[in-house]
């Protein structure tokens, strides 16, 4: 049995539904990276886990960029997968998404990762915190702000 060649207009069967998983799994994917290479590498502020020796935090920060980078590429795959949707007023929800990823990825780390389990703090040499988690954890809200924002814009256009 052939399989017949799809028309350009057919929907894409196996791709997903919708761009919002996608969209968040690259927000998730891209802050984890950004945060990965500015605070980790770039500033060396903390690594991933402090708690231990800095062989082992080297090695907590290999598997949090790996963990970062699959679904940052994973996201890609599936909103390319799903790129037809994007051209039919479903950006803006990607995008939504994205922000949603990323602020929500950044206040699970800055209340849960620093505060709650103290796996790091966002720059440990420091005597006092309290500004760092300020900045950290409230750029976490205004870009969770920003992308619940957008999601709404674009729902009620649809």
């Amino acid at each position: 049995m052939s399989r017949q060649p799809e028309r350009a207009d057919a929907p894409v069967q196996s791709a997903p539904r919708d761009v919002f998983w996608p969209g968040f799994m690259i927000g998730i994917g891209l802050v984890g990276t950004l945060d990965q290479v500015v605070l980790h590498q770039l500033l060396g502020w903390h690594h991933f886990y402090d708690k231990s020796t800095p062989a082992v935090g080297l090695a907590s920060d290999g598997i949090f960029h790996a963990a970062s980078t699959v679904l940052l590429l994973l996201g890609g795959y599936l909103l390319f997968r799903n790129r037809r949707r994007l051209v039919d007023n479903e950006a803006g929800r990607a995008w939504a998404a994205l922000l949603l990823g990323g602020g929500a990825f950044n206040f699970y780390d800055g209340t849960i990762q620093h505060k709650l389990l103290n796996l790091h703090q966002v720059r440990p040499d420091v005597p006092d915190q309290t500004p760092y988690d300020v900045v950290f954890i409230g750029a976490s809200v205004l870009v969770l702000a920003a992308g619940w924002a957008l999601l709404r814009r674009t729902a009620s256009r649809s």
